[in-house]
């Protein structure tokens, strides 16, 4: 779970980070990713492996479309519009998904689901252990499209000076549409492989959304290691939280790290103190 958060994390961070937009439709493009994967296996049989990049394609094409046509229209008016259009999405995805598909938990049973690796008297679920190495590789790849890529270097421009990078010749408002279709992008890679592991239904953004801002916030905002070690954290916390307590009190130990850690260091752990 961990490397799902951590995954998420990424997406909405970088979305933030270069276009200073929250969106908090963000876990609602999970749910539509995890029906993608659903539907793709109910109807024709596709594993939500074989499935991840048509689901990562989708909602790709969201994201951009959220851009384009909502964001980039409210880019120059007052910063409160822009988090009503999200919230507003959020509201109308649900909506969309409780009307379409009601509100029954649908779930994605493959053949390793229940499997699971020995290790002594540990046991170890093998359809998270594949969840985990699929979030932690995706991330991989992704921060070397940053660092290494003509687009990543292009998005970092941005980032840094949406002016300058203009004077440059790169269109920042592409870059938008870009940045928030890569957000998505991998936020549809998280939601493929939570398939095997989460159920689906209408209202589980409500779940994973909100744990995606405390990652980012707890990381450090903009900071794409922040977000990974962030996620990492939180899952951890709440597995052991699980055990130890029980499932409901595993989000309130996960606030509490976050508030300490808050209080301790307001800008996260890996973030840095706006300039003046």
């Amino acid at each position: 779970m961990g490397g799902i958060y951590a995954l998420m994390s990424i997406g909405l961070n970088l979305i933030f980070g270069v276009i200073k937009v929250v969106n908090f439709a963000h876990g609602e493009f999970l749910m539509l990713g995890m029906y993608i994967a659903y539907w793709a296996f109910t109807l024709y049989g596709l594993d939500p492996y074989v499935s991840l990049p048509l689901v990562a394609i989708s909602i790709l094409a969201l994201g951009a479309l959220t851009q384009g046509l909502i964001i980039n229209p409210l880019l120059k008016t007052k910063e409160i519009n822009q988090v009503l259009a999200t919230i507003g999405l959020m509201i109308f995805l649900e909506n969309l998904a409780l009307f379409l598909w009601k509100s029954d938990f649908r779930s994605v049973l493959t053949a390793y689901s229940a499997a699971s690796i020995s290790i002594g008297e540990m046991r170890i679920s093998f359809a998270r252990l594949l969840a985990f190495a699929v979030a932690m590789g995706t991330a991989l790849a992704f921060y070397a499209l940053l660092t290494k890529t003509d687009v990543g270097r292009r998005i970092r421009a941005v980032a840094q000076d949406a002016e300058a990078a203009e004077l440059m010749g790169i269109d920042h408002r592409r870059i938008y549409i870009a940045t928030f279709g890569l957000g998505g992008a991998l936020v549809g890679v998280a939601a493929a492989a939570m398939s095997p592991i989460y159920y689906a239904f209408p209202t589980v953004g409500a779940l994973f959304g909100p744990t995606a801002f405390i990652v980012v916030v707890l990381g450090g905002l903009g900071s794409f290691i922040g977000a990974m070690i962030g996620g990492l954290i939180i899952g951890i916390v709440e597995s052991i939280a699980g055990v130890l307590t029980n499932a409901e009190l595993a989000k309130a130990f996960a606030f509490a790290i976050f508030l300490l850690v808050l209080f301790r260091k307001p800008t996260g752990l890996f973030g840095e103190r706006a300039r003046v």
